[in-house]
């Protein structure tokens, strides 16, 4: 099964990640391909921008908790490529020259959250449910929260944001900062087709110059930060906290 699906279409690469029964859940695969599919359409000439979505109406409810408890079996070694697997694919967005729009939907949750904060530009629909959760269930993100969150949204907000694990309509992520434009559920495909239709018309040295030029002037994620969050999950989940936090995400569900 492909667990990212690609079409390019007038312009704009659309990036689905396809685990639709596990609501887009990442996995060690489903990393390689997202990474492996933005670098490989960013170098398509003919794409001037590149969006990714969720199958099945849910973006993405992060970090496959069979998965973790899986590679946590096996030791820290193995359970540490989950979440370089996933810092490559985010890096990848920062890298690529082509902007990358996240698509968010239904559920953007944990790591959803993180991959939505590392798109260069997110649009939600209104409805959207978006938290980083992870200390609901005696966890820590690995994924990027610890280092992007602050810097998209203060330390005031990211903290409260992280500590609390409060979750965010598509309207209030938007007056957060942490995406540009919200859609009413109903016309969100529409709204996010024209908003990229318009960018893929425009020219693509420009587009890309300008992605290039503003993020060589604001700090981005710092690979020893982002180091030193991985280090630090991964210990709390060898400590017993995976397999805590898992007990809970089952027995509570997520709450949609």
């Amino acid at each position: 099964m492909t667990l990212v699906r690609r079409d390019v279409v007038d312009g704009i690469a659309w990036v689905t990640l396809n685990r639709p029964e596990k609501l887009n859940a990442i996995s060690v695969g489903l990393n390689e391909e997202l990474s492996q599919t933005i670098l490989e359409v960013s170098d398509n000439p003919d794409v001037t921008v590149a969006v990714i979505r969720g199958a099945n109406g849910n973006f993405c409810a992060g970090g496959d908790f069979e998965e973790v408890e899986r590679l946590r079996s096996k030791g820290p070694d193995a359970l540490r490529e989950l979440f370089v697997g996933f810092r490559r694919a985010c890096e990848a967005i920062a890298r690529v020259e082509v902007p990358v729009i996240a698509a968010v939907e239904g559920v953007a949750m944990a790591g959803g959250f993180e991959l939505m904060q590392a798109a260069d530009i997110a649009l939600v629909s209104d409805d959207a449910k978006i938290a980083d959760n992870h200390i609901k269930f005696g966890m820590v993100p690995g994924g990027g929260s610890s280092q992007r969150l602050a810097r998209l949204v203060g330390r005031q907000q990211a903290l409260g944001l992280l500590l609390s694990g409060d979750r965010l309509s598509g309207a209030e992520a938007v007056r957060h900062g942490l995406a540009y434009r919200s859609f009413p559920q109903a016309g969100f495909d529409e709204g996010v087709r024209r908003f990229v239709t318009a960018l893929a018309e425009r020219r693509r040295e420009a587009v890309t110059s300008i992605k290039r030029l503003v993020y060589a002037g604001v700090e981005v994620a710092s690979p020893r930060g982002l180091d030193d969050e991985i280090d630090t999950v991964v210990n709390h989940i060898c400590e017993g906290a995976g397999q805590n936090g898992a007990a809970a995400f089952r027995q509570r569900g997520v709450k949609r």
